[in-house]
């Protein structure tokens, strides 16, 4: 379909939006008044460091979500170095070592490892920002991006080896270095941001073959972890998101105020829907959790009101709200209300990351050498795509959809993880196609919606996201459709730079119907987060791949700066 087409209809949705059109009014007013994208730019580049941490600095260990005093803890059996010593000292930081050596997630009792704390890293690592003070699964592939972009490769690869250090002592590439988040682990990226990493200091003129085996082995391993029971999504031969943790969430109850009480409302409220999920106490399925008194109240009118019993959410609930947390996905109603199900969901997403994963493999095992390896990565690859076109393709809709295991049929749920998997390359020709007409179900004028459904969730409707952005646009680049990506790209990117001029500063997400950072979210945290990290690396790749004629008057500004890269 033509653009012109295309963006016609888009924009007969949203005409009557009066707010949106005035964002994008005032959006191309602030490119004509030479606001432009060049500060932004000069403002993440002066920015890496504020939100760069090491164990050296006293602000490494406090953690914004948990009341407990600063405590860092080092794996079993493993010296403390000077560094830590030293900041032991400095900051009056307490120092332990975990109770037992830890080979694979949810081996270590969380719940014993108390109070929770920071897990050392060895290398300077760049964090997201605000309440998130550590270094996160995949934020970190974003921000190496950027990194990458602003020539700061030495701190970028020492995230990387980060995660070596994760994998061979607390068993995984972690949610992010808490003792809390020693049961999961988050989308895989990992061999991703290998290659990233490789090619930038190949370029440099710099290739470390030693450093790639290495990393070879690294990501393989990680790799084996969703490929096995418990992440392995029922009989459909794909894979899942699955916490090893029970009950509530450590930081969902410090952090996420009156969460899981409007859950279990829901739920109350919604019983075809909260089967599993929700009990009265002392009944069946399994409880665990906080309680939660029910009244009966005849109204407004009548303001008495009489109780009714208790309830308490699942363990099957619990379950899948930390699994939720594994996908990053925290809060949508795209697993089932308020992602209680996302453990019973082949998804989208993982399924293309994996896929990528074993392509990424491919690749890199011929770079080394290993061509029996690099056969095995490939069959492993076609396979998971045969499986992807078979549980997750919907020929009529044309869209990937994730696969409730539960009905055994594709959910309803339209979300922009539908573009994964032109980013990883496993699109067919006719699916990219019908890929590239189903735009318009989530582009708005500051970018694109995570779905079109609006339920209070900060992963739904009206929000945007920096790397689903990244990843939408870098999936239409890589099947052609060069006009449909530009245009996404730079929506996106005016509504971070208008709101930078209004503000100063960068946000975690974004309204793109409104083009605001004003995020009333209802389910999950409030803040709009101060930082930010990935969507600093984001803006800077979709700048770098944005048409010239299509930034100005803010290229003349740019191309007067000193090169980034």
């Amino acid at each position: 379909m033509a653009r012109t087409q295309r963006t016609s209809s888009i924009w007969i949705s949203v005409v009557l939006s009066v707010v949106a059109f005035q964002f994008h009014t005032a959006a191309v007013s602030a490119q004509q008044n030479n606001s432009g994208f060049a500060p932004v730019v000069r403002y993440i580049g002066s920015h890496w460091d504020e939100l760069t941490r090491s164990m050296t600095r006293c602000d490494s260990v406090v953690d914004p979500k948990m009341p407990d005093a600063a405590l860092l803890y080092l794996p079993a059996n493993f010296p403390e170095p000077d560094s830590v010593k030293q900041m032991e000292k400095a900051c009056k930081v307490r120092v332990q070592h975990l109770p037992v050596v830890i080979q694979h997630p949810g081996q270590a009792d969380v719940g014993a490892i108390s109070p929770s704390g920071l897990l050392f890293l060895p290398n300077s690592y760049v964090v997201p920002g605000g309440r998130f003070n550590e270094m996160y699964g995949w934020d970190s592939y974003f921000i190496i991006l950027g990194l990458i972009r602003d020539g700061r490769i030495d701190l970028a690869r020492g995230m990387v080896e980060n995660f070596f250090f994760e994998i061979d002592h607390y068993g995984t590439v972690l949610n992010a270095n808490r003792t809390y988040y020693l049961t999961r682990s988050q989308p895989p990226f990992l061999t991703s941001m290998i290659r990233a990493i490789h090619d930038a200091e190949k370029s440099a003129g710099r290739e470390d073959k030693d450093w790639l085996e290495r990393a070879y082995e690294f990501a393989a391993r990680d790799y084996e972890m969703w490929t096995r029971e418990p992440h392995l999504a029922g009989a459909t031969g794909l894979s899942r998101y699955y916490d090893f943790g029970d009950g509530p969430a450590a930081e969902s109850l410090q952090d996420e105020a009156g969460l899981y009480r409007k859950v279990a409302g829901y739920f109350m409220v919604h019983p075809e829907l909260g089967r599993s999920f929700v009990t009265v106490k002392g009944g069946a399925p399994e409880a665990t959790g906080s309680d939660f008194s029910v009244q009966v109240c005849e109204g407004a009118a009548h303001p008495d009101c009489d109780a009714a019993g208790t309830v308490q959410l699942t363990a099957d609930y619990y379950k899948g709200d930390r699994s939720m947390r594994e996908s990053g996905f925290d809060i949508s109603f795209r697993f089932g209300a308020y992602g209680a199900a996302t453990h019973h969901f082949a998804p989208v997403c993982l399924n293309s990351l994996l896929y990528k994963t074993e392509k990424d493999l491919e690749e890199i095992s011929q770079l080394l050498g290993k061509t029996a390896e690099a056969r095995e990565w490939q069959h492993r690859s076609q396979e998971r795509k045969k499986r992807i076109d078979k549980y997750l393709w919907d020929e009529r809709r044309g869209l990937f959809l994730d696969y409730d295991l539960r009905t055994e049929a594709r959910s309803t749920y339209e979300y922009v993880t539908a573009f994964y998997p032109l980013w990883a390359g496993l699109a067919s020709l006719r699916q990219a196609q019908a890929l590239v007409r189903n735009v318009k179900i989530f582009e708005r004028p500051g970018g694109l919606a995570t779905s079109p459904n609006e339920t209070g969730g900060q992963w739904d409707y009206p929000y945007g996201w920096a790397p689903l952005q990244l990843l939408a646009v870098e999936g239409l680049r890589r099947y052609g459709y060069t006009a449909d990506a530009d245009q996404i790209a730079y929506e996106f990117l005016s509504t971070v730079a208008e709101n930078f001029r209004r503000e100063g500063t960068i946000r975690e997400k974004y309204n793109v119907v409104t083009g605001t950072s004003e995020t009333p979210v209802s389910a999950g945290y409030q803040a709009n987060v101060v930082g930010f990290g990935w969507t600093n690396g984001v803006f800077l790749q979709l700048l770098e791949e944005l048409p010239k004629t299509m930034i100005e008057p803010s290229v003349k500004e740019k191309e007067e700066m000193p090169s980034s890269h």
